[in-house]
């Protein structure tokens, strides 16, 4: 019998942490009487977000104005590692990491590691493809590419690495003049 008891609550438990599904927004139409002319009107309430899931009004991404770098994220024999690792840009160039071999790799960068100041430009600079903040998607396939303007960004040091194989090594710096 307290087999039974047992199976029943561990069902009760299971069904319960189950049962949450996928959280509808709220319905936004809004009905409106005028009762002077007893008409009624709908109107739909809304709001909107960039890709990316950031705010209207928040940082727009820089536009590239300078040059372009290529850099090449590679997984092999040899190890993780991104081509160059090490590499300086000028404000409003560009980086382009390219998938080459041992994907997934993605770009990102340590919130923790960059200037308060600089992070929502940084990040509005990665684009909408992006899995978090200052950090790009993955990108498995050879030939895919995360691109990231360096316009409207202070000089300085930026450690940047791929998230998946941080723990082997693959990271690297842009110094930016």
């Amino acid at each position: 019998m307290r087999f039974y008891g047992f199976a029943v609550a561990v069902g009760v438990i299971t069904l319960g942490a189950c049962a949450g599904g996928e959280k509808k927004p709220a319905d936004t139409t809004h009905v409106a009487v005028d009762t002077s002319t007893s008409s009624a009107s709908t109107t739909t309430a809304s709001t909107t977000t960039t890709p990316g899931g950031t705010a209207p009004g928040s940082v727009a991404a820089a536009p590239v104005t300078g040059a372009s770098h290529e850099v090449k994220m590679v997984g092999d024999a040899k190890g993780y590692r991104f081509e160059p690792a090490n590499f300086t840009v000028k404000a409003g160039d560009a980086a382009k990491f390219v998938v080459v071999t041992g994907g997934p790799h993605n770009v990102a960068f340590d919130p923790a590691t960059i200037p308060a100041d600089v992070r929502a430009q940084l990040d509005a600079n990665m684009g909408t493809d992006k899995m978090g903040e200052l950090s790009s998607a993955l990108k498995t396939n050879p030939g895919e590419s995360v691109t990231v303007s360096f316009g409207k960004i202070k000089p300085g040091v930026y450690p940047y690495h791929c998230t998946p194989h941080l723990a082997l090594g693959m990271k690297g710096v842009i110094t930016v003049q």
